[in-house]
């Protein structure tokens, strides 16, 4: 059996042709100052930057490197394997390291906004022994649960280089981008600048805290019910086509054959749509 009649062979060697001809032309595009250079630094700086703002060490250049490995190993599975829809695997390559780390910044948010209460309640308490607020965060920073312990220590390190107490909350602020945690550092700085009696101030603005959190707790008890009937709503038309289809295969063959069932299609989406969009407006309730 010859080289030329093997066609795994030269199945094989084409795909690596392939991928050498591929890669050469990365490398061309990389070398110099190039619109795939210029991707490439913005987005290994915000993969840099959404992992600095979780505490961690940055590593956009290592992801893009795994990632670009890992797309290289699913085209040479798929490729390999003969798979019809093997591209389909670059998805999660592509947007996975990205929705991760949306997802994490989402928990990392979540968990400081439920600890708001003890950060204000413990700089009150703090400042009836402490007379300054930059001393008396300094002092509560030991018994603050994580990640708010991270964030008033990064605080405290702007200080030390050489900000203002004032600027290190409006940059804190600035970087959490929450309305709730807006609030409670609003008040800190309106109670910094107005002077008083801030320690009874933050009490009554972690009282606000409180009793924020335990209307959000009732709401999202009271609206369970319906994100479920919302989820029932988005299923279920592909439930009922797909039990229809089992039982018969010519069922909705009017609806795709003719112009008329083009027409009715494209009404039943539009309004399955826009029942969807209108439940989730009127879910978000706002207090």
């Amino acid at each position: 059996m010859s080289g030329l009649g093997h066609p795994l062979l030269l199945k094989l060697g084409g795909q690596l042709l392939v991928a050498f001809g591929v890669s050469w032309l990365i490398y061309a595009a990389f070398a110099g100052d190039t619109v795939l250079t210029r991707y490439y630094r913005k987005y290994t700086a915000q993969l840099d930057r959404s992992m600095k703002l979780l505490f961690m060490p940055a590593a956009g250049e290592r992801i893009f490197l795994g990632q670009v490995l890992a797309a290289a190993a699913v085209a040479a599975l798929g490729l390999a394997a003969d798979l019809s829809y093997w591209y389909l695997g670059l998805l999660p390559v592509a947007f996975g390291p990205v929705l991760w780390l949306r997802n994490k910044r989402r928990e990392h948010m979540t968990r400081l906004e439920g600890q708001l209460d003890a950060l204000i309640m413990g700089l009150a308490n703090a400042l009836k022994t402490v007379p300054s607020p930059s001393a008396a965060l300094g002092t509560i920073v030991p018994v603050m649960p994580m990640p708010m312990r991270l964030e008033i220590d990064r605080l405290l390190k702007e200080m030390r280089i050489g900000s203002t107490l004032e600027q290190g909350i409006l940059n804190m602020s600035s970087r959490l981008n929450s309305i709730d945690i807006d609030n409670a550092l609003s008040a800190l700085l309106i109670g910094l600048q107005v002077g008083g009696n801030l320690p009874a101030v933050l009490e009554n603005t972690a009282a606000t805290i409180r009793e924020m959190n335990r209307l959000q707790g009732v709401v999202k008890t009271k609206t369970s019910e319906a994100r479920a009937q919302l989820w029932v709503l988005a299923i279920f038309p592909f439930a009922i086509c797909g039990a229809f289809t089992a039982l018969d295969e010519t069922y909705f063959t009017p609806l795709q054959t003719t112009f008329v069932g083009t027409i009715i299609v494209t009404i039943s989406m539009g309004l399955w749509l826009g029942s969807l969009m209108a439940a989730r407006k009127i879910l978000q309730v706002d207090i």
